[in-house]
């Protein structure tokens, strides 16, 4: 059985920029942002922000990607990618593109 429209839960898609002098990959950015997350919320808090980052959005020549998450910890994911400084011991910054409420429009910032 469907829930009805009314009753899903919403999500926020984030476009996530990586600046650094290296190129990451898929795998080394899902790593760097899942701890970022973690040590950011804690274990409560990524269960109630539900951040997923979904891997056929990433963009490995401008090194962007898309994150799903609930839209009431959009401003905590922001301030989470602000406090990761190092990925693999490379110094990097991750900032946010856009935010949007659809894959479609989301994944027109990724270029």
């Amino acid at each position: 059985m469907k829930l009805l429209p009314s009753l899903r839960e919403r999500k926020r898609y984030v476009v996530v920029e990586a600046l650094s002098d290296q190129k990451f990959s898929y795998s080394e950015l899902r790593e760097g942002l899942e701890q970022a997350f973690a040590s950011f919320w804690g274990i409560l808090g990524l269960a109630k922000a539900a951040p997923l980052i979904i891997k056929e959005k990433f963009n490995l020549s401008t090194q962007r990607l898309v994150v799903k998450v609930s839209p009431t910890a959009v401003d905590e994911l922001k301030a989470a990618l602000v406090l990761s400084k190092k990925i693999k011991n490379t110094p990097i910054i991750l900032r946010s593109v856009s935010t949007s409420g659809t894959l479609k429009q989301a994944s027109s910032h990724l270029s």
